[in-house]
């Protein structure tokens, strides 16, 4: 059974680098799919797995190439951190870890207690933006849904999601290993790269 949770953690894993999927849960299920294994009774790998066979996957196959990439993502992160200085914004996801893909998407946590803040302050910026939501589970199990701001910088999205003021002193559980997500200031962004440079 552990290799078949490893065999499908390393599909998964390359369909998430080199396909553009997003969604664990999705690529699990198509990894399943492509290995011709009967998902009914089948124990798919964690989150946590998948997340570390991806890492695994970038140092195999992008060794020369994912260190840089993952830099200049950082430093489009970083601009858009001081940008955003008045909502003392956080970087999480694949950039702040270090596993980003091609495809990746620039997240970061913004925090106001009047979300529309936000959508004024890129509207002076002349900044076009779509508006959606993201569900996130809370320390107390509870799932609450947050307003999302996305916009592109050059050819990378970034996502905006919006908290209370409160919500920088608890971060919502991360989808990859149920606990709180690592949030990055922009003074830790800054020293990402300073060690990295």
């Amino acid at each position: 059974m552990d290799d078949l949770r490893y065999l499908l953690a390393q599909e998964t894993a390359r369909i998430l680098a080199e396909e553009g999927v997003r969604d664990f849960r999705f690529a699990k299920r198509k990894a399943a799919e492509r290995l011709g294994f009967d998902q009914r009774n089948l124990h798919l790998p964690t989150n946590l797995e998948v997340e570390q066979a991806l890492g695994a996957h970038q140092r195999l196959f992008r060794a020369d190439s994912q260190a840089a990439h993952v830099r200049e993502l950082r430093e489009i992160a970083r601009e858009a951190m001081r940008m955003l200085n008045g909502f003392d914004a956080r970087l999480v996801g694949s950039v702040l870890a270090g596993t980003a893909s091609d495809h990746a998407i620039v997240y970061l946590h913004v925090f106001s207690d009047v979300p529309e803040q936000l959508a004024i302050f890129l509207m002076e910026k002349h900044i076009p933006y779509e508006i959606s939501a993201r569900k996130l589970k809370s320390g107390d199990g509870a799932q609450r849904q947050y307003p999302v701001y996305r916009f592109v910088a050059g050819n990378t999205p970034i996502e905006l999601t919006v908290f209370s003021v409160d919500g920088i002193r608890e971060a919502p559980m991360s989808p990859v290993d149920g606990r709180p997500m690592r949030r990055a200031s922009l003074r830790e962004v800054d020293a990402l790269l300073a060690d990295s440079g």
